[in-house]
């Protein structure tokens, strides 16, 4: 391996490392807050649930007041969901339904399958216990317990949490702020003639909907053509108020290839070349105050480099814990009989089997297997994989998330 490479995993680690921890604070509305990356720690303001409630449509009553089924009962009240009830009298059922507070008196609920209506009484068919169908106060949440943590990435299921213990606002940093360019004399956007030698900007589409899923704002600076001046200009305007530059194309050691010699000109290179496949030629540095990162030109390669190494960055970057993708292990139906010298990551899918199968074409311009997968198969360097062994996959169920 070339010394100046790094490993895949050296590379990642100095790229998690790279990242500066966005401080500011934004305090929005907990039904916009998807996405957004906490802040601080929020603690419950109450227990939840807030009192002893039913855990189903049902009857309360007192464990001894049935001591075998079919004991009939005279029923007293009834208590729907949003009301309270009244003491429960010794001998006698309250008819209720799921989520209303259980009423003093009463230790158990007894669904309603298990019981029969009597005219003004029920009939319980059923011996209960102490508890039974009863969900109490606090038993999901206590007061004062921390709900949820700081850098945690929220999910609809986090913001449901937040509201359930009323929180109605929550504290986020602030999202972070890309510049994305494109560069190539040969590229041209869809819905213009396509010229001889030219081809369709693919990379600008799909880093923009990348940055975007990621909770970034976006400042798009188009195409440049492969011409230092150009690529320096265009530097130099991406750095003013960004946090990160993300740019397609140019990074590699061709006489048409400007970014690597623009960054340098106009801040410093940290890190370039990278033993993966696809995405050898990554690069990071600074510019003027804003992180860079570049990314291959070849659509395959941008795209799984950004999956692997930008999406990490930028959740270390906006203060999330956990960055590492999770990953499965599965039966590999194909055979690898091409060991690479650089780490690959293959576009595969997971079948219904449980196994999972590679894209004919693995070539870093087949951008159908990136839509054809439904995520990556990681191979060591100088490793052969035969049918039935196992493999490490990515989802991208988690790297796009």
């Amino acid at each position: 391996m070339n010394a100046n490479m790094l490993s895949f995993d050296e590379a990642l680690g100095r790229i998690v490392g790279y990242a500066r921890p966005v401080h500011e604070i934004d305090e929005i509305d907990t039904m916009m807050a998807a996405g957004r990356v906490l802040a601080v720690a929020q603690h419950s303001p109450i227990c939840q649930p807030p009192m002893d409630n039913s855990a189903m449509d049902g009857y309360a009553l007192r464990v001894a007041d049935v001591p075998a089924p079919g004991t009939r009962l005279p029923v007293s009240q009834r208590i729907p969901a949003g009301s309270v009830g009244t003491t429960l009298e010794p001998g006698t059922a309250a008819r209720i339904f799921t989520g209303a507070p259980l009423p003093d008196g009463a230790d158990a609920v007894v669904m309603q399958e298990l019981c029969e209506h009597d005219g003004d009484a029920v009939i319980v068919n059923h011996t209960p216990k102490l508890g039974e169908a009863v969900r109490r106060a606090g038993e999901d949440v206590a007061l004062g317990a921390e709900v949820l943590a700081a850098g945690t990435r929220l999910r609809p299921q986090d913001l449901a949490l937040a509201a359930s213990v009323g929180l109605a606002r929550l504290p986020v940093l602030r999202r972070m702020k890309v510049a994305v360019f494109s560069t190539g004399s040969e590229l041209v956007m869809p819905g213009q003639p396509l010229p001889p030698g030219g081809i369709y900007n693919s990379n600008r589409f799909m880093l923009r909907a990348l940055l975007s899923q990621l909770g970034c704002e976006v400042v798009d600076l188009g195409i440049v053509p492969d011409n230092l001046d150009a690529t320096r200009k265009v530097l130099r305007e991406a750095a003013q108020g960004n946090d990160l530059i993300v740019t397609s194309g140019g990074v590699s050691v061709g006489e048409e290839d400007h970014v690597k010699p623009a960054v340098e000109a106009e801040g410093s290179l940290d890190m370039w070349k990278i033993a993966m496949k696809p995405g050898k030629p990554l690069a990071y540095g600074r510019v003027h105050g804003a992180a860079f990162i570049g990314l291959p030109g070849n659509p395959v390669s941008s795209f799984v480099t950004f999956l692997l190494m930008v999406r990490p960055f930028i959740l270390a970057t906006q203060g999330v814990s956990e960055v590492a993708p999770q990953d499965v292990t599965l039966t590999a139906a194909f055979d690898w009989t091409r060991p690479d010298r650089r780490r690959e990551f293959l576009r595969a899918r997971m079948t219904s089997e449980g196994t999972v199968e590679l894209f004919a074409n693995q070539g870093a311009a087949a951008l159908n297997s990136t839509t054809w997968a439904n995520g990556l198969v990681d191979i060591p360097a100088d490793t052969k994989i035969a049918r039935g062994e196992k493999v490490r996959f990515l989802p991208y169920g988690d790297l796009l998330w």
